[in-house]
């Protein structure tokens, strides 16, 4: 066998290996990840003390940024949940629209809240807000709970700061002002599509009715969600975290709205800085300082941590409390992705780039398209969007390197993979489940409805990051 032949074939061996060891022996990833780089280094030639090496630099260089951000927007994150910021941002728009764009406001609020707010701990707070509405409408739950959903989804995987798209592009070394704005460009068709559109669809075939437990739940949707919040904490109606501040009234919505947005215009700000300033001009050098994404993440957790805890009268025990707890899941998510970005660096020094460079050219499959498939695949296996994701860069890197992609490329490389692992979430993943839950239907009906919208939003956004490259060099 070749050695190119030989190269490729280990790579294979070593996803399969790790899909193995993640699905039928339920390894953590982290550790799965570290085991199949570790197995494909051996298998390819690397001297043991050298892949020792490699394996520990590559760890701390692919952590060097992501950490940072991911913890920081991990606390970002964990204060506007407790402050109440998603039922604010729901309540606010779900108020001031008329009933017939009711869908259209819940999928933009789903957009804005995931900013922030993991899609799971969303679901929970807004979920009684959807049960309200349907109540009082007499439609189908989905007619509402596919648009908030569908914003939620796109978010979460299309745009930083949320975990795997930063860890996606800190893989792939893609710009993160790039990656906004083409999460969002590729990110509002997929929210409509997915949302709006197919839940008025789904809705008039599958009608799903509010639970009968959430019969108790007391909410309406002019009442500021008070609900949600002041809840039992038992069933739909519990909100995780946000029951320390239950006492306290919602922030305004301009607050809210504000918080959420400003790391992105930072981090935008510093990349078109980059582009129609003079290098070295004082203006720059600012605007390209508070725009660097760690210092733009730095910015927003101490504004928010200030704002919403200090001023609402938080104590600092308060305030540690919070961002221990939001650093615990961040800490699992640092390590899967560095051992994703070990498992990449391996691939690079294989020379696999080269090999599957040459094997695109041949059947001319665009490299947005690759990566998009490299963690769809990694996603059906295994459930978790965020593993399908940084195994799908960790898979995609190499070539990237290979053929020189542009900056442009390279952000819509990321959003691609973003798409294939949102797309296909079916019995495997988590999500599945809590929509199965919480809104109240039978496995075969969240199949014909979540698993149809999620990959609803993954195929569109893939659509629109196609058409895009048509654009980019």
């Amino acid at each position: 066998m070749s050695e190119t032949a030989w190269i490729l074939t280990a790579s294979v061996l070593a996803v399969v290996l790790l899909l193995l060891l993640i699905i039928r022996f339920r390894f953590q990833p982290f550790v799965a990840l570290l085991v199949a780089a570790i197995t494909f280094g051996l298998a390819t030639g690397t001297a043991p003390l050298d892949l020792v090496e490699q394996v520990v630099d590559r760890m701390g260089g692919a952590l060097g940024q992501v950490a940072l951000i991911i913890g920081l927007g991990a606390i970002f994150g964990e204060v506007l949940q407790r402050a109440g910021a998603a039922e604010r941002l729901a309540t606010t728009l779900v108020e001031r629209v008329p009933d017939r764009y009711l869908s259209w406001a819940l999928g933009l609020a789903g957009f804005l809240v995931s900013i922030a707010v993991f899609i799971d701990v969303a679901i929970v707070i807004l979920v009684p807000l959807l049960y309200a509405i349907a109540r009082r409408t007499g439609r189908s739950l989905l007619y509402y709970g596919i648009p908030l959903c569908a914003g939620l989804s796109v978010t979460h995987t299309f745009i930083p700061p949320t975990p795997g798209p930063i860890a996606t592009a800190g893989i792939l070394g893609a710009d993160l002002g790039l990656v906004i704005v083409y999460g969002v460009v590729c990110g509002l068709p997929a929210m409509a599509v997915a949302g709006p559109l197919f839940g008025r669809f789904v809705a008039k075939r599958i009608f799903v009715p509010v639970p009968a437990e959430a019969d108790a739940v007391s909410v309406t949707a002019g009442d500021g969600a008070e609900g949600p919040r002041s809840g039992s904490g038992e069933g739909p109606s519990a909100s995780g975290g946000a029951e320390e501040g239950a006492a306290d009234p919602l922030p305004s919505f301009g607050s809210v709205l504000g918080a959420l947005l400003l790391p992105l215009a930072l981090i935008l700000g510093g990349t078109t800085s980059s582009l129609l300033l003079p290098e070295g001009a004082p203006a720059a050098t600012v605007l390209g300082f508070v725009g660097h994404p760690v210092i733009a993440l730095l910015l927003t957790c101490l504004y928010t941590l200030w704002f919403f805890g200090v001023r609402k009268g938080r104590s600092g025990k308060e305030l540690q409390e919070m961002a221990t707890k939001a650093l615990a899941p961040a800490g699992v998510i640092i390590l899967i992705t560095g051992a994703g970005g070990v498992f990449g660096g391996l691939l690079v020094d294989s020379g696999l780039g080269e090999v599957l460079a040459a094997g695109m050219q041949q059947i001319n499959m665009p490299i947005v398209l690759f990566g998009f498939l490299a963690a769809a695949v990694i996603r059906i296996s295994q459930g978790s969007g965020t593993v399908a994701m940084i195994t799908g860069a960790t898979l995609t890197a190499p070539l990237l390197e290979t053929i020189g992609a542009s900056p442009s490329l390279a952000a819509l490389t990321c959003v691609a993979i973003a798409c294939g692992g949102t797309a296909f979430s079916h019995v495997n993943d988590s999500g599945f489940w809590m929509a199965n839950r919480y809104l109240g239907m039978s496995v075969a009906d969240t199949l014909r409805s979540w698993t149809v919208m999620k990959t609803l939003v993954g195929l569109t956004g893939l659509t629109v990051a196609l058409v895009l490259t048509l654009f980019v060099t």
